[in-house]
Parts: structure tokens; sequence; C-alpha cells
């Protein structure tokens, strides 16, 4: 989901690098010391499994795992996932600096939304499979919502990338039903071993 430099206009790159500011800047607020483990090892888990990616235009396919960064932490998805962007752009010239703010807001602002759809349901419920369901329910809408949200920065840039937008969804459509079935597996282990990690995002994550 990286988009690479040189592919968006002026227009989109300050006003998504705008928006993953603030993005940030409520995070970092929301980025209680229950979380900052949970932080550390999510940004990790994202800067690793992205780095096995796939060439595709003016983006990447790779794993994101964005869905379970939203579900566990909330808006503290934004300064984690943002961290693990600059280290790959700036370590293996993945996406880029200029395009940073940009691939944050693509990447962490689906992740925010799903959490704060998921969590209300996942904390209430007493049943590890349904909170799978759940889980799995998010990993892939967060997928489909990030391709969404590069489609848009891809179309504000210029009508020439419309045909690339549709391409990265359809490209993307393996990956949400992975990343799927891979966060219900982690939220029912998650929600049957350690359920406090499900709360700790409702005390900082999702204010």
């Amino acid at each position: 989901m990286h988009i690479v430099d040189g592919a968006l206009s002026n227009e989109v790159l300050i006003v998504g690098s705008a928006m993953s500011a603030v993005g940030i800047v409520v995070g970092l607020r929301k980025l209680t010391m229950d979380l900052i483990p949970a932080a550390g090892v999510l940004s990790a888990t994202f800067f690793v499994a992205s780095l096995i990616h796939v060439p595709l235009g003016f983006s990447s396919v790779h794993l994101i795992l964005n869905g379970l960064a939203g579900i566990i932490l909330g808006w503290a998805a934004f300064p984690a996932l943002f961290v693990a962007l600059l280290l790959q752009a700036v370590f293996f010239a993945f996406g880029g600096i200029s395009v940073l703010g940009v691939n944050t807001l693509n990447i962490a602002a689906p992740a925010v939304l799903v959490g704060l759809m998921v969590n209300p349901f996942l904390i209430r419920t007493t049943s590890s499979s349904l909170a799978a369901v759940f889980g799995g329910v998010a990993g892939a809408l967060a997928i489909a919502l990030t391709t969404l949200f590069v489609a848009l920065a891809l179309g504000f840039s210029g009508d020439n990338f419309a045909l690339q937008a549709k391409i990265v969804f359809v490209a993307h459509i393996p990956i949400m039903i992975i990343e799927g079935l891979l966060s219900a597996a982690a939220i029912y282990l998650i929600h049957k071993v350690k359920p406090e990690l499900l709360h700790a995002m409702n005390k900082g994550g999702a204010r």
C-alpha cells in the first residue's frame, strides 16, 4: 500500500500530511503506558509483514495487519504505524519521504475506523469465537478501506490514475481474505489468553 514519491499532486501531499499530523498528535495523547508495549510489537509486526511486497505501479501489494493494530491501539495506531513507515522509507526506500504523510493516513485512518467500530462489541462479548468473527471482519475491512484511501489519493492527483486505483483494489482482494483470517486468529487468541489488551484501547486509544 506504499505510494511512491512523485505519484501524487502537491495538494494531496499537503492535505494528507496535515491529516496524519493531527492523527499522530491525537494518537500520542492516547498512548497510555498500558498500550506502549503493544504499540511497539504491532509497529514491528507491520514493519516485518510489509517488507515482503509486490510492486504494483504506483503502489505495492503486501500484508499490513492494520485492522489488528486498530482494534488494540485505536488512535495510537497513528504514531505506531508512522514510525514503521518512516523506518521503511529511510532504510529500504519503501514509499518515500514526501508521501510519508499520505501513506500514514491511508494505513492508520482505516485502522482507527475499524477499531472504533469493532472494539465495543469485542469488549462486551464473552465468546472467543464471536470475537474472532469481529476480528476477521475488522481485518478484511481495514484493507478494503486502505485500498479506498489509496484510490482516493491517486484519483485526486489526476484522472490518469483511475485505472491504477481499480487495479490496486482488485489486487488486494486476496490480502483482505488473508488478513481477515489472521486477524480472526489473533483476536481469538487474545480474547482467550489476554482479554485486557482489548480493554486497553478503551482506556486510552478509543476515547
